[in-house]
This record gives C-alpha cells, sequence and structure tokens, in this order.
C-alpha cells in the first residue's frame, strides 16, 4: 500500500532543451571598423583576432555572426549594441535569428 509520500517516477522524461537564435551584426556605410571590433571583444568577448575576421566579414558579406544563445541572451546582446552604437553616434544594428 502506498503511502502519501510515495511517487512514481517516469522513466520516459524528455529534456526540452531551450531554442538557441543566432545574433548577426549588419553592415552600414558608417559606422568604423574600430568601433565594430571593440563592440565584438566587449559585448560579444571575442579574442582581437576572432573580432577583426568577424569585422572583416561583416564588410564583405553585409553581416557577420558573432555567436549563438539562448532568448534571453541574445536579446541583451541585441540591445547592448544598440546601446553602445547609439551612443557613440554610430548606425550599428544587430539583428537575431532563430537557428
Amino acid at each position: 500500500m502506498a503511502n502519501s509520500t510515495d511517487f512514481e517516477l517516469k522513466e520516459d522524461v524528455k529534456i526540452k532543451h531551450p531554442k538557441k537564435y543566432k545574433v548577426y551584426i549588419l553592415n552600414d556605410d558608417y559606422t568604423t571598423m574600430d568601433f565594430v571590433v571593440d563592440i565584438l571583444i566587449s559585448v560579444f568577448h571575442k579574442s582581437y583576432e576572432q573580432a577583426e575576421s568577424i569585422m572583416l566579414e561583416v564588410h564583405k558579406s553585409d553581416r557577420g555572426l558573432c555567436g549563438i544563445y539562448t532568448y534571453e541572451i541574445a536579446q541583451t546582446k541585441v540591445i547592448q549594441v544598440k546601446k553602445r552604437a547609439k551612443e557613440s553616434g554610430f548606425p550599428l544594428k544587430a539583428v537575431m535569428e532563430e537557428e
């Protein structure tokens, strides 16, 4: 006889991982390459070499992948880029897309 503190464990529990989002920086004709590199280092925690490589990708392909994150983190990164760009007088934008 089971008492009120007994419970049954389900063995077929499925763990659902959170969706991931890619964050891209978009190219524009006004933001300096140095500022883009600085954003990649300070917001996305890239090394100088990684930041320079992504910045060149943005310049050549009109956008560059900065990272893949959960929704909340991706959204925060996009907001940080917008805020820092606005404070510095640049039109730089970042966008997020579901992976």
